[in-house]
């Protein structure tokens, strides 16, 4: 009797380390599921009927003519995308100018310059454009945008400056 209550020990053990297994893959299944389900994509164009700019100081830009906003984590109010997730994200800038004033955008993190796309001032070129990509690493709650430096413009009209990002993958 008393070899058969140890082997039944020995199977209640078994059975509580496979049920401690068991719960811990459902835990990754479901962490997996979750991570899967974060889609953040957006895409927006500045929008109006001309030029913007040039300004005497550095502004942020408002992209206010969302094409897509997957997630909601651009805010068409005040052109910051806030990151939703902690993440690997891609973001690219692209703009059309006149050739009368520089263009020069920059792509910031947490008031952090990433990358900058920049074109010079020409009396002989009548319309100009430019671009530029970045992936960057962001945490939840970080911020980017885009920002027209002082003295440079951009054309609004028929969503020829664009910003648009990502997720590519949540760390």
């Amino acid at each position: 009797m008393c070899d058969l209550l140890m082997k039944f020990g020995a199977m209640e053990e078994k059975l509580r380390a496979i049920e401690t297994r068991l719960q811990d893959s459902e835990n990754q299944i479901m962490d997996l599921r979750n991570k899967e389900r974060t889609k953040v994509i957006f895409s927006a164009a500045v929008g109006g009927s001309g030029h913007i700019g040039p300004f005497n100081t550095d502004t942020t830009l408002i992209y206010r003519a969302v094409i897509t906003n997957i997630g909601g984590a651009y805010s068409q109010y005040t052109g910051i995308f806030t990151a939703p997730v902690a993440g690997v994200y891609y973001f690219t800038i692209f703009f059309h100018a006149g050739g009368e004033h520089e263009a020069i955008l920059s792509v910031y993190k947490n008031n952090q310059l990433l990358v900058v796309t920049h074109d010079h001032q020409s009396d002989s070129d009548s319309a100009d454009s430019g671009g530029n990509a970045v992936f960057v690493q962001l945490q939840l709650g970080d911020m980017v945008y885009v920002r027209l430096a002082a003295n440079s413009h951009i054309w609004g009209k028929y969503n020829k400056t664009t910003f648009s990002g990502f997720l590519v993958t949540q760390i």
